[in-house]
């Protein structure tokens, strides 16, 4: 099993956040590392999804939906094929911080399967996390400024 895990602090309540990063249709528009998702944020639901991690090949995958906690948490699981050749399990993790006027974003993506070696980009992966992070915390932060 392969883990990748990038933070983020942004200075917005998770609310603010949540939303960013529930507007699907928005990601071309701002998001350097997911440049598309089509389907709704609900868990069973499928979602096509199109990465472009920097210095990287993108590719398009389709993930099932498997939790959703609204402000908290989004998780979806991407297969190649049958369970067990290539499974990627990607999270999104919202923790209020400074009693909820900050979030601490983790994005992971944990990968398990024989294929795990040959199709892994552990550094392009990463990288991409770390933008779109920043992406985020951009985006939300200008929220709240519009907002004062």
């Amino acid at each position: 099993m392969n883990q990748i895990e990038v933070f983020e602090e942004i200075d917005a309540p998770p609310d603010v956040v949540w939303d960013v990063l529930l507007e699907f249709e928005s990601y071309p528009e701002w998001n350097p590392f997911v440049r598309a998702i089509e389907g709704e944020p609900t868990e069973g639901e499928q979602l096509r999804i199109r990465i472009e991690p920097p210095g990287a090949r993108g590719m398009t995958v389709n993930p099932e939906v498997v939790a959703v906690e609204e402000h908290r948490r989004l998780v979806w699981l991407g297969r190649l094929v049958v369970p067990f050749v290539f499974d990627g399990y990607h999270e999104f993790h919202l923790e209020p911080i400074n009693n909820g006027e900050r979030t601490r974003l983790l994005h992971r993506e944990t990968v398990r399967g024989a294929l795990v070696p040959l199709l892994f980009d552990r550094d392009a992966l990463e990288a991409g996390f770390a933008v779109m992070n920043a992406a985020v915390k951009q985006r939300a932060e200008a929220r709240v400024e519009l907002a004062n």
